[in-house]
């Protein structure tokens, strides 16, 4: 067929799937054979437009069109399928046709979708510094990759794949039932090529024909700032290829951060205690802290109770899908001496006497709690 494809439907050289999709169904509405009471032009003109949007909507057939023309399509997955019968195997066909779906006649991008390689899965330890921040790293996994000596093409080098002779390219093979509503054609993946329209004469013998091999990998993983343990990154793509060039599974990165010796994280905040002495709670200080920005300063106003908190904007994780960051929170405990000198011991006594504080003797004598006892 010397049509142009493209101006067939309407759409330029560049149009998206969208855009072809809705220019295909707008067409086939006018021109279906149902709606133009057996029109052969119309009928001829449908099959046109079918094959035209069979082609364009799948990737793979869409770069050989748009390569070599219409003699691209010669050998392609899905070559050699009936233009017209998108609506002749079926009520659910003409249901997809016109609410959405594919057609029953394109195998291919359905069985590269079935084909498709597996999702992997992976464990990520990091710091604490960097779920906050984020961090670019890396992980090394085993899984399958497209064959170098084929290309993912499952074939011998110096060979090709072949029209499979039992479905005649389009990865089905069709049955004509009949029931209580009439003759119905059902569809199903061909056995012999298992949908993929193309047999492997002489297979690659590193993949044996499978297209990939497995091999050990090292991929870059972009932790985002703000993630926690327990949170999955999903990577489009980076997953096993598929079997002979169909589409990669996904890598799934499970994250588990380690804990830092000084800050617990608490939903976007990060908490921390500073033990500070009794002298610096009453009289109040200026003080240095260690943050994960760097060293600032925090004030503590005289008379700071133990249990306190004091918070420092902006210092804590940022939100993952914003650009704000939670609070430091230094809760502040404060220390009593543990063991004092004499001097210590007849300041602090002082003081209490200053504010009129009674303050037993606990460490008497044996004779004194003698004497006390007596008298």
């Amino acid at each position: 067929m010397g049509t142009d494809f493209y101006a067939l439907l309407g759409v330029g050289r560049n149009a998206t799937d969208d855009e072809i999709k809705r220019a295909y169904r707008k067409l086939a509405r006018q021109l279906h054979p149902d709606a133009n009471g057996g029109d052969v032009a119309a009928e001829s003109r449908f099959k046109e437009v079918a094959l035209a949007y069979e082609t364009l909507r799948d990737p793979e057939r869409r770069r050989r069109y748009d390569m070599f023309g219409p003699d691209g399509l010669r050998g392609a997955p899905g070559d050699g399928m009936d233009p017209g019968s998108i609506f002749g195997s079926g009520i659910g066909d003409i249901f997809d046709a016109f609410f959405g779906g594919g057609s029953a006649a394109t195998s291919w991008s359905h069985q590269q979708s079935s084909a498709r390689g597996e999702d992997a899965e992976v464990k990520l330890s990091i710091d604490f510094a960097e779920a906050v921040f984020g961090a670019k790293k890396q992980v090394r996994l085993r899984l399958a990759v497209v064959c170098d000596a084929c290309g993912g093409r499952g074939a011998r080098a110096g060979t090709a794949a072949a029209r499979c002779p039992d479905c005649s390219g389009s990865g089905q093979v069709r049955q004509l039932r009949r029931t209580m509503l009439g003759q119905m054609v059902t569809a199903s993946a061909c056995p012999r090529c298992q949908g993929f329209g193309e047999v492997i004469p002489s297979p690659c013998p590193a993949c044996s024909g499978d297209g990939r091999v497995r091999q050990d990998r090292s991929l870059d993983v972009d932790v985002p700032a703000g993630v926690d343990s327990g949170n999955t990154l999903r990577i489009s793509g980076r997953g096993a290829a598929g079997l002979r060039g169909a589409p990669p599974g996904d890598l799934y990165v499970h994250l588990d951060v380690s804990p830092h010796p000084s800050f617990v994280r608490s939903g976007f905040d990060i908490e921390h205690v500073m033990h500070i002495p009794m002298t610096q709670a009453a009289l109040g200080a200026r003080l240095s802290i260690e943050t994960l920005d760097g060293t600032e300063e925090i004030e503590v106003h005289p008379g700071t109770q133990s249990g306190t908190t004091i918070a420092l904007k902006g210092r804590g994780i940022p939100h993952l899908r914003g650009h704000r960051r939670g609070n430091l929170i230094v809760r502040i405990i404060v220390d009593t001496p543990l063991q004092l000198t004499k001097t210590e011991e007849e300041l602090l006594r002082r003081l209490a006497r200053e504010r009129s504080e009674e303050v037993p003797e606990l460490h008497e004598g044996i004779l004194s709690k003698l004497r006390s006892t007596r008298s």
